[in-house]
């Protein structure tokens, strides 16, 4: 009996107990279809996570000094020098003071808006472009300039859309809008990416009560070769304070990393436990497949005293079950795509953010192969135990 044969009268005992096949398949297509949705989550989560940093810099160093400990105290003038000798690596800085206090306009009092002091090079380092008016410059630093840059929600929930020239008050101090930053995200509330507003970061240090700064923000000129550029700025801040006790640096890309990381072994320790309907999907052939060889005893007897060999019988057992399971494993990819595809408009409408669960090719690959190969092994013992019937006993059992 050749192989085609085998597959065929395969199909056709498949197709005759359509139940019963469909039952013993569950246990594959839930497990088929679990993998392919939780590897596709994770795919979307991996993706969503990457935009989300990408959008705060993963070209990005931060850099946060100790103020207290050290016999020497690093300025600004300091920091923009040791980023000029490091400018093969290094590009832009920006000293960055984040403020406490409330924004207020007119009478109402707005303590949802984020306020940092920046530099002029903040909205490059950030990749923002100015809609309307302008950006902070050099003499609004040097100056102490009593102006700002806000974000597109400001400018139109408090505004209506004109906020260039008008006025609003930070700790009892007036300050003048000078320019409206491009809206980033794709909704505007309160709380959000576009609520914030910018200070000339000596301003800041000003208001804050304390001159000196101890955060900045700086880019490194290539991507690729982020962790050297932080070797470069952690070797030259040992350089400057003698001790690496003092200052800290982090990037942003090794936050991606480790976020990242935690999300594979998520993924990889749900896959594992929906690999578990894949076993009891496995144990449920194998046990059909013994109902079904306790059921064709008579045919396996007539079989065998016609000459068929060990061999014949054990491929006709050994294929149905790996069809059974294939079949399984199909209907699972497609139940999971179809998951998948229903859990992208849900997850999107409920968390209002995109993401994507985006099965991938290999998950689909291995999860057919593996459904295969449950078929196998586990049909493997009822076709063993079929070939061996003695066909005497076989036909008495009729």
């Amino acid at each position: 009996m050749s192989i085609f044969e085998s597959l065929e009268q395969a199909l056709k005992n498949v197709i005759s107990n359509k139940t019963r096949t469909l039952l013993t398949m569950l246990g594959i297509i839930i497990g088929v279809a679990a993998v392919i949705v939780i590897v596709g989550l994770g795919n979307g989560l991996e993706g969503y996570i990457a935009e989300s940093f990408s959008s705060m810099g993963t070209n990005t160093l931060t850099v946060s000094v100790l103020p207290r400990g050290s016999t020497r105290t690093l300025s600004v003038d300091d920091m923009y020098e040791i980023v000029e000798e490091n400018s093969e690596y290094l590009d832009l800085c920006s000293p960055t003071v984040n403020m406490s206090g409330s924004m207020k306009i007119g009478n109402e009092t707005y303590s949802t808006t984020s306020i940092t002091g920046v530099s002029e090079d903040y909205l490059g380092i950030k990749g923002y472009s100015i809609d309307s008016g302008r950006a902070l410059q050099y003499s609004d630093i040097y100056q102490r300039g009593q102006v700002c840059v806000v974000g597109a929600y400001v400018d139109k929930a408090y505004f209506g859309g004109n906020a260039v020239g008008e006025t609003l008050r930070i700790s009892g101090k007036s300050y003048t809008v000078v320019g409206v930053v491009e809206q980033q995200s794709t909704t505007l509330e309160e709380g959000g990416t576009d609520d914030f507003l910018y200070l000339p970061y000596s301003t800041a240090a000003r208001l804050s009560g304390n001159g000196t700064i101890t955060s900045y923000t700086i880019t490194v000129k290539d991507e690729n070769y982020v962790d050297q550029s932080k070797t470069v700025l952690e070797s030259s801040l040992y350089a400057f304070f003698s001790s690496d006790d003092f200052y800290s640096v982090f990037s942003m890309s090794e936050i991606l990393e480790t976020m990242t990381s935690m999300i594979n072994i998520l993924v990889m320790v749900l896959v594992g436990i929906a690999a578990i309907s894949l076993v009891v999907g496995g144990i449920g052939i194998m046990n059909i497949m013994l109902v079904s060889v306790t059921e064709r005893t008579t045919e396996i007897g007539v079989r065998k005293s016609l000459g068929a060999k060990e061999r014949y019988i054990m491929q006709q057992f050994v294929m149905e079950a790996a069809l059974t399971s294939a079949l399984g494993g199909v209907i699972g990819i497609i139940l999971g795509y179809i998951l998948s595809a229903v859990g992208t408009v849900a997850v999107t409408a409920l968390m209002e953010e995109t993401l994507t669960i985006a099965p991938t090719l290999t998950a689909v690959v291995v999860a057919a192969g593996i459904s295969v190969a449950i078929g196998i092994l586990f049909g493997y013992l009822p076709a063993k135990k079929a070939a061996k019937l003695n066909p005497i006993d076989a036909l008495h059992y009729a």
